[in-house]
């Protein structure tokens, strides 16, 4: 479920500070039943596979496999070493850095880790197209965790606009649904039962 940028602003995060000045795309929302409220964005994390992996449905892979072959084709995906001075690990503030359980600039898959805190992680990616942020956090409730995911997006051309238009169906309707679907089936097979809480903390 979207729900407003608004939403998301209002909670005390410390993206919000570090991302200033960068276009919050969108914002999706996933309850996720039981768990107990000591819960961290590790345990979220830990539930995640890559999209492109085998874990994840046929159309995501496919749709990510026909992104890399365009990203090849259009030389869409530069060198590492070109988009370093870019990144906005540079910019984060020492203390946030220092709290961070995954140190700050950490591959992961074509993602860049800016930093993980126990209830919020924020990671990046830079090519040809776009300057994209995702950041999770999550927050107790009566039932267990809300899922915030949020999409920050930073123009790098005059075609990210076209870009982001252009793959926003797939994003929205194949690939978020497929990815929170997911997450929601591992977290439920993790903590929802009965006792769950206790044996994993």
């Amino acid at each position: 479920m979207r729900i407003s940028p608004q939403q998301f602003t209002e909670l005390d995060l410390e993206v919000h500070e570090i991302l200033r000045g960068v276009p919050l795309n969108d914002v999706s929302v996933l309850d996720l039943p039981g768990g107990g409220a000591a819960r961290t964005i590790e345990d979220v994390r830990a539930l995640m596979h890559p999209p492109e992996s085998g874990s994840s449905s046929a159309p995501v892979r496919a749709l990510f496999w026909i992104r890399g072959v365009l990203g090849r084709l259009f030389g869409w995906d530069p060198a590492e070493e070109g988009l370093d001075a870019e990144s906005y690990v540079h910019k984060l503030p020492p203390e946030v850095a220092s709290r961070s359980s995954v140190p700050p600039g950490t591959r992961e898959g074509p993602f860049r880790v800016l930093y993980v805190l126990p209830r919020e992680a924020v990671s990046e990616i830079r090519n040809a197209t776009v300057h994209a942020f995702s950041c999770m956090a999550i927050r107790p409730t009566a039932e267990g965790q809300r899922l915030y995911w949020a999409v920050y997006v930073k123009p790098v051309s005059r075609w990210t606009s076209v870009y982001m238009a252009l793959i926003e169906p797939f994003r929205r309707f194949i690939v978020y649904p497929s990815i929170l679907r997911q997450l929601r089936g591992a977290w439920q097979a993790a903590y929802a039962e009965p006792g769950a809480a206790s044996e994993h903390g």
